[in-house]
């Protein structure tokens, strides 16, 4: 019987020494799988004294079962997307400061231990497709596990913004920006900005305006078959910008329009341990701060 292929990608920035995928990689060799290590992103001159050779992404995920993700949120969100380009698993593993995504920390290494017994579940969270037109011509395009954001350059200046939802206009106000985001994104920058925490079962999508000057800009809660579109307008000699999963930085123009939806793909997330949505957020949460 063929062995079943896990990918390893520890983030060069986070893992230096490559000691917990090196540890991961042990374990699960002993285990009985084939495991390759891949660099989610490059670091140059990464991995060529480090004991274990690097394999290229885009070629070993094409015949794997796994994916295992070391680093930081940044690092899941980064790798679940082409993990589900490929209907991959994702297994987090935190060696950031937050880890709300992952499932285990670095000291919880032996519980790989469960996946040759199939001890574990998976978890599908719901993601969002992205798209910019400007008049007829599509000219972005990305799918996101977390957010999409449209804010303002680095000037101190404030923009207005539309939002629409199935083509009728919910809110317009002038501000930092605004955030799209799904239920997992909700933890994140939309709820630095005010907005509601959703349970990833809920499958809604989430509108929080930042920092909008207006009484009545508020958080909205959408159906998850709800088309929203968003305008900036009045750029001017000033810079929009939309950054999706907090990734680089789109620059957009006065007659872009930008749309968020439910995508009908969906990361796929392994679950090692028998927690409640609702522990995990004491534990990230309110845990953290009592120390």
């Amino acid at each position: 019987m063929e062995k079943r292929k896990i990918i390893l990608c520890p983030n060069p920035y986070r893992d230096k020494d490559m000691h917990v995928a090196a540890q991961s990689k042990a374990i699960l060799d002993e285990a009985g799988f084939e495991t390759v290590v891949c660099l989610p992103f490059q670091k140059e001159g990464y991995g060529a004294n480090m004991g274990l050779p690097i394999g290229q992404l885009p070629q070993e995920i094409k015949r794997a079962d796994l994916l295992i993700a070391f680093g930081g949120d940044g690092t899941i969100l980064h790798t679940s997307k082409i993990a589900t380009q490929h209907n991959l698993p994702v297994l987090g593993v935190n060696i950031g400061t937050m880890g709300f995504i992952a499932e285990l920390e670095s000291g919880e290494l032996e519980l790989l231990r469960k996946l040759p017994k199939k001890e574990y579940t998976i978890e599908n969270r719901s993601m969002l497709d992205i798209t910019v037109t400007n008049g007829t011509q599509q000219t972005f395009h990305e799918i996101a596990l977390n957010d999409a954001v449209v804010t303002k350059g680095a000037i101190a200046r404030v923009i207005q913004i539309s939002v629409c939802c199935d083509g009728v206009e919910a809110t317009n106000f002038s501000g930092d920006g605004v955030i799209v985001c799904t239920p997992t994104g909700s933890t994140a920058y939309s709820m630095s900005a005010g907005g509601p925490i959703i349970e990833p079962s809920a499958k809604n999508l989430l509108m929080t305006p930042i920092c909008a000057h207006a009484m009545l800009a508020k958080s909205v809660v959408l159906g998850p078959r709800r088309v929203v579109s968003i305008r900036v307008s009045k750029i001017g000699r000033h810079n929009a910008f939309l950054s999706v999963d907090g990734g680089r930085a789109y620059r957009l123009n006065p007659n872009d329009v930008i749309t968020v939806k439910s995508s009908d793909r969906a990361t796929r997330l392994v679950r090692l341990k028998d927690m409640s949505f609702f522990e995990l957020l004491n534990r990230k949460f309110i845990d953290r701060q009592r120390y």
